[in-house]
């Protein structure tokens, strides 16, 4: 069957791949071995992913790194000190072997006999048999010592020792293995598919995957191409005719590829979930959150994700990089499309982990990008490439209105497209853009030739305004001049001797790494980083298909913050696309513009090393909880009576300090949940502070992770 992903993925455009007459086949190529297991040591027969498959997963808080979690209360409970509970233990213990003691000598007197003497009959008091009067009165002596032992036992919580350290803890230490689950409830027996009349299908698929031949992306892609019959996308039939031929190779990725060349973080492709680390054990997290994983997912992604803090804080190697590996996972699953930008040689994966690398820049680059997002139409090219060219501009400055400079490039655009059906290059920009005379009447006379009346008043109207003190197309010029350098000669090309890819292949689960060239060419760097935020903003917005994740992690997003670009992460949730940004401070984004964008992302993480000034804002949008809290207050204690004055005295001496009364207050303060200065200086290296949301609502607060963990 054709899944989700048998478009092509290597191509520039989102033309799809004629479909093929029968089920696919995978191409010749080596098997590789299966992924490894997180916390199952490599099995050859398969042991290891199906303990993997068989690890529950329980529903969990935002965040929380499902596999094999343990749900924890969400109040702390309170737990007695081991120094405390053991030795109150042990003095409950040595009271009721005194009191027993006490009573068995006689001291106390023998009431304590009193009951077995008065509804004892005389006859068996007085009887000869002495085996039966010693069971009687051994028996009786054992009920006294046992109602003791249960007396003291309670005062000493003896059920609390043993829960701590007695049997109940050593089996939860030792490792039980667990029984594997009824075929009904067993995820590697497919019962999906066997309950929908697929029998033969879900057998191979077990087959597979007890023998060792199905790793955790097959069981992912092969669960996608599933929904897709459910949706009623593709028939039971031509599903079940793929498997059956192919088995867990079944639906492939149109590169053919089945896993990633390396993986350098922890995958769960059954919840979908990347492990970014470890939530601390600290008290200013709740303690449901503290000591479990921290795992995102799409859900979590889909409202986007905002990540800052200072060179060598961990952004690109802890939170960038395992990101752009699970979408890429995912992506090979037939489940997202995702979009990699940074710089050259930033770390963000190996070539072979994408299907389309574009290197600006590099003369060895196989694609190119398409400087106008693959579309046809003037205004819509023109709109992404004014937000791209002058969108960082401050309103008040010339050229910063973006809808003046829309109008501007839509005036030539449009004439140009209609003349010679296609837009214009860099160079061939540029000139129109400084009013080159020979270019403009060049496409004059196209117009008149073809009788293009309103394009020639567009055209008209261009001319007139490139004489005002205001035209801002001279600024559009300067900027358009940045990427007509030398280096860039054999890039942008629109008259298709390239191969420019355009972002409206999103429709397919491509993956795609830009490398940017920000040594020597920083402003065209992210000139072009803001092109590519505007191109897929729009794509996605206009997407047939978004039951597929589309995610753009864009390494560095200085300069790239715009209010059209605020406005675009905005409506990113709706289209079940997000994006992931990176900033080495909050100053890199205009101040108007930086609640917008910590308000129009879901996710926020400060990692340390941060500025009091940049915790500032993330102390305003994490607001503040109310807790309690308590004043504890020494007072002296005064002796009124001579005996008092020498005890006190006494005390004075041994202690050396004044005999005191502790007065104890509590109450409920509001206060911020993390303040600007715990920000700067109370997160240690290597650790952030991450707010997480969904796109159901549902939200963690502000949690300390380590990101090493």
């Amino acid at each position: 069957m054709d899944s989700d992903g048998t478009q092509d993925a290597r191509g520039t455009h989102a033309n799809p791949v004629p479909r093929p007459a029968g089920p696919p086949r995978m191409p010749a190529m080596p098997p590789r071995p299966p992924a490894p297991v997180p916390g199952v040591p490599p099995m050859p027969d398969g042991s290891a992913f199906l303990a993997w498959l068989r690890t529950p997963r329980p529903e969990a808080a935002p965040g929380v790194w499902r596999f094999g979690h343990k749900h924890r209360p969400e109040e702390e409970p309170e737990q007695i000190p081991t120094r405390q509970l053991l030795s109150g233990a042990l003095i409950a213990f040595l009271c009721g072997w005194l009191v027993w003691s006490l009573l068995w000598n006689g001291y106390l007197g023998g009431w304590w006999v009193l009951p077995l003497e008065l509804f004892t009959p005389d006859s068996w008091r007085h009887s000869d048999d002495r085996v039966g009067n010693a069971v009687l009165w051994y028996g009786y002596y054992t009920l006294i010592a046992f109602a003791i032992m249960i007396v003291v036992g309670r005062l000493g919580r003896w059920s609390e020792v043993w829960r701590r350290f007695g049997p109940p803890a050593w089996n939860r230490a030792a490792a039980t293995p667990e029984r594997p689950p009824v075929p009904e409830q067993d995820p590697a027996e497919w019962p999906q598919l066997r309950h929908a009349g697929a029998a033969d299908a879900a057998e191979r698929l077990a087959a597979e995957a007890r023998a060792g031949l199905m790793r955790d992306v097959d069981h992912a892609r092969i669960t996608r191409a599933w929904q897709s019959v459910r949706s009623g996308r593709h028939s039971l039939a031509t599903f079940t005719g793929a498997v059956l031929q192919e088995g867990a190779a079944a639906c492939p990725h149109p590169s053919g590829e089945r896993d990633l060349p390396t993986r350098l973080a922890r995958h769960d492709l059954v919840t979908g979930q990347v492990r970014l680390g470890t939530t601390a054990d600290d008290a200013r997290n709740p303690y449901a959150y503290r000591g479990t994983g921290l795992g995102l997912d799409p859900d979590l992604l889909g409202t986007s994700l905002l990540a800052v803090g200072p060179p060598g804080s961990g952004k690109t190697g802890t939170v960038v990089r395992p990101l752009a590996e699970a979408l890429c996972l995912h992506a090979l699953a037939g489940r997202a499309a995702v979009v990699v930008v940074g710089a050259a040689g930033a770390g963000l994966g190996p070539a072979d982990a994408y299907d389309v690398v574009v290197q600006i820049g590099n003369p060895e680059s196989v694609y190119d990008l398409d400087l106008y997002g693959g579309t046809t139409d003037p205004d819509e090219a023109a709109a992404v490439l004014a937000e791209a060219l002058v969108g960082d501009l401050a309103e008040p400055h010339q050229g910063g209105d973006t809808r003046r400079s829309t109008t501007v490039l839509a005036q030539l655009l449009g004439p140009f497209h209609a003349v010679h059906g296609r837009f214009p290059a860099v160079p061939e920009l540029r000139r129109l853009l400084d009013g080159t005379p020979g270019p403009l009447a060049a496409l004059r006379k196209g117009l008149q030739d073809t009788g293009q009346e309103a394009l020639l008043r567009e055209l008209d109207a261009r001319e007139r305004q490139m004489g005002h003190p205001g035209d801002v197309g001279g600024i559009l010029a300067d900027r358009v001049a940045l990427l007509d350098r030398p280096a860039f000669a054999g890039f942008f090309d629109t008259s298709g001797q390239s191969r420019p890819f355009s972002l409206k292949a999103l429709d397919h689960p491509v993956r795609v790494r830009i490398d940017l060239p920000q040594r020597g060419h920083a402003e065209a760097s992210r000139m072009l980083a803001r092109l590519v935020l505007a191109q897929f903003s729009a794509s996605v917005a206009v997407r047939e298909d978004r039951s597929l994740f589309a995610c753009l992690v864009l390494d560095d997003a200085t300069g790239v913050v715009t209010p059209e670009a605020v406005r675009g992460i905005q409506r990113l949730r709706s289209g079940n696309a997000g994006v992931v940004l990176t900033l080495r401070t909050l100053d890199d984004v205009p101040r108007p513009l930086r609640g917008p964008l910590l308000g129009a992302t879901g996710c926020r993480m400060a990692l340390s090393g941060l500025t009091p000034w940049d915790g500032q804002d993330f102390a305003e949008v994490w607001g503040k909880e109310w807790i309690e809290a308590r004043d504890v207050t020494d007072r002296q204690i005064i002796a009124e009576t001579p005996a008092g004055k020498v005890l006190h005295a006494v005390r004075r001496v041994i202690t050396g300090k004044a005999p005191t009364a502790r007065a104890v207050t509590v109450r409920q303060v509001e206060r911020e949940r993390w303040s600007a200065s715990e920000l700067a200086h109370g997160v240690p290296p290597g650790h952030a502070v991450l707010s997480l949301t969904n796109v159901k609502g549902e939200h963690a607060p502000p949690l300390l992770v380590d990101l090493r963990g």
